[in-house]
């Protein structure tokens, strides 16, 4: 397979771990399931997922820190499942940047914060010469805005400083792709908006294709796309816009839609299926327009009126248009409908209105 145009793909991506007992044969445990993710170039994504839905065992196939055991993976222009050992090396050394939800992993505690980041020059080695590594020093932590943290060490610097301080160690290196693991974690919500803003101010400045993997669902407001990953799948994804209507005045608008994979299957999220109680099997009509889904202990609701006493009708589809020909009302219960028109799944609470 030729390197393909986008910075990460997921194609079918699963992962198995074998869990021991003390006594048994031990057991397998299929964190990630056939997962299907794409990430274009220059694009600033959230993955969002609960606890055990696999955006972790993700983060670190995408690191190159673990290998799947099944499909495709390739980052920055690297088929990860290919490469050697010493090739991993170079690639996390110079494809990639991290910033971890520990201070520890990012910062060494007896260096400075120019310390940190001159360090990470120095490993790749690209930038000559004490007074062109200064300047690169001193342009980094000025796009993140923690130049006055200089000649700080990280236990003198706040939570905030010290992430921001990472991510300018993150990018040092001039990576194709940055991976966030859980970057403000550890961070109350002011702090939060502040380090999520200064990997957006990085994302757009310097053009790093950037994935933040977080279990926070509010990180999801500050990102243009987010991915919502659930039982080792993608299941849902947002996509965040502005728009201007006719008297100018520009809306936030968020609309959420269903992913497909590669053979068709989807994940109906969670609030569809407890609304509608759908469980094991489900009825499925084909319209012009949309997909109609049924629980499967009740009937299409054409059909139940169809075999009603006295009707003489032929059953005919549950469109708007049926329904206007036959003049009949539409049933009190509409199915779930997936359409090719504005997304269903929009929440209309997630518009602002601003002038």
């Amino acid at each position: 397979m030729t390197a393909p145009d986008a910075d990460i793909l997921c194609v079918d991506l699963v992962r198995i771990f074998k869990v021991t007992t003390g006594t048994g044969p031990g057991v397998e445990v299929q964190a990630l399931q056939g997962l299907n993710l794409r990430i274009d170039p220059g694009e600033l994504v959230a993955v969002v997922g609960a606890s055990g839905s696999g955006k972790s065992t993700l983060l670190s196939i995408l690191s190159s820190l673990d290998q799947p055991t099944a499909g495709v993976a390739w980052v920055a222009g690297h088929d990860l499942l290919s490469m050697k050992e010493k090739e991993r090396v170079e690639f996390r050394r110079r494809s990639v940047g991290f910033v971890w939800q520990q201070t520890s992993r990012n910062l060494l505690p007896y260096l400075s914060a120019s310390e940190n980041v001159a360090a990470s020059l120095a490993v790749r080695g690209e930038v000559k010469g004490a007074a062109a590594r200064r300047a690169r020093v001193d342009e980094l932590l000025d796009l993140l805005e923690v130049s006055h943290c200089a000649e700080r060490k990280p236990a003198e610097m706040s939570g905030g400083e010290q992430q921001r301080v990472a991510i300018a160690v993150g990018i040092a290196n001039r990576p194709r792709v940055l991976l966030a693991d859980e970057p403000t974690g550890e961070l109350d919500d002011t702090t939060s908006a502040h380090v999520l803003e200064a990997m957006r101010s990085v994302n757009r400045e310097l053009g790093v294709t950037t994935l933040i993997v977080t279990h926070d669902p509010a990180v999801s407001e500050h990102v243009a796309r987010t991915v919502q990953i659930r039982d080792g799948r993608t299941s849902t994804e947002v996509l965040r816009s502005t728009r201007t209507d006719e008297t100018g005045a520009e809306h936030h608008v968020a609309e959420e839609y269903a992913v497909l994979d590669r053979v068709g299957r989807l994940q109906l999220p969670d609030e569809f299926v407890q609304a509608l109680d759908l469980r094991e099997r489900v009825r499925l009509a084909l319209e012009p327009d949309h997909v109609g889904v049924w629980p499967g202990q009740t009937r299409r609701p054409d059909a139940a009126a169809a075999d009603a006493p006295g009707a003489e009708r032929a059953q005919q589809p549950d469109t708007d248009a049926a329904r206007a020909e036959r003049d009949e009302a539409p049933p009190e219960e509409d199915p779930l409908r997936l359409g090719r028109s504005a997304p269903s799944l929009s929440d209309p609470e997630n518009e602002e209105d601003h002038a």
